[in-house]
Formats: structure tokens, C-alpha cells, sequence
């Protein structure tokens, strides 16, 4: 495997919460600036997040962002919650199956997360999506607090 496509040890993936990374649209025009997960480079070019779990009992990746107000990131860096197999918007308490991003209860009910390609190769996880380069592990960098806008329904 491609060693600049690989994003984390598997051990680092938790099954209980997610891994946040940010990526690199190859097109910088299929990425949504109202989607709370996208960011901007020094370079000026857009940045964009995943959120990576092993709740499903394999590695998982999807956009960081809610399918109901895209505003809304689901991992604020500081992981989002993960339970019984399903994914959780704090925000509006929305569950996503952990293994393939079907929302399953919440105002977007039936909506699916954006999938994002990965493997996994020995005890490494790698970007296998042709739409994105890996950058790092963490937030995309932005000026603001973008996606906490909304009302956080666990209290925080």
C-alpha cells in the first residue's frame, strides 16, 4: 500500500468513539462550503473531514458532517459518540448505523452519511478513495468554530 495513503494504526480507530482526519478533495469544487466539515489550507485549497470508527466490527469512514443541518460536525474533535454500533449527532440526537451511515432515527431519518473509502492492511488503515488525499489526523484548519452553531443536546 501506498505509504502517503496511509491514515492510522487500527489500534488508534476506537470502537466506542471516532477518529477525526482531515483530507484533500482532489476537485476542490466537490466540496460544499456549507457542509461543517470543510476547511481551507494555507494554500487557500479546500479541506475536508472524515470521521473513522471500528464500531461495526470493521473500519468505517465517512464525511464529518450531519445529513440533516450539514453544519454540523459530528466529531468536534474530541470524537463523536459511538454506541451499540450506531453513530450520534449530539446535536439533534440523530443515529447513524456504523456500518454503512443509514440514518436510522432523527430528523434525517433514512438519509445516508458520505462514505469515504478505506482499507485496511495489516494493522493499518488506508484512504482508498480516489476523491481524496490524506492530510493529517485531526480538524481541518478553519477561521471559525464551524457545525457548533446548534443546540448541543447532551449539555454541552
Amino acid at each position: 500500500m501506498d505509504a502517503d495513503r496511509r491514515i492510522a494504526a487500527v489500534e488508534e480507530v476506537p470502537e466506542d468513539s471516532t477518529l477525526l482526519v482531515t483530507l484533500r478533495p482532489v476537485d476542490p469544487e466537490s466540496v460544499d462550503d456549507g457542509e461543517g466539515d470543510v476547511g481551507e489550507a494555507e494554500d487557500g485549497t479546500p479541506e475536508a473531514e472524515a470521521v473513522l470508527t471500528r464500531a461495526a466490527g470493521e473500519v468505517r469512514a465517512f464525511r464529518n458532517y450531519c445529513q440533516h443541518w450539514t453544519d454540523v460536525r459530528l466529531d468536534k474533535d474530541d470524537g463523536a459518540f459511538v454506541r451499540n454500533g450506531e453513530v450520534f449527532c449530539q446535536t439533534h440526537g440523530a443515529t447513524f448505523e456504523a456500518d454503512g451511515g443509514y440514518c436510522n432515527f432523527g430528523p434525517c431519518e433514512g438519509a445516508v452519511l458520505e462514505s469515504v473509502a478505506v482499507s485496511v492492511d495489516g494493522d493499518a488503515v488506508f484512504l482508498d478513495d480516489d476523491a481524496y488525499e490524506f492530510v493529517r489526523v485531526g480538524h481541518a484548519t478553519r477561521d471559525d468554530d464551524a457545525g457548533d452553531s446548534r443546540i448541543d443536546f447532551t449539555g454541552n
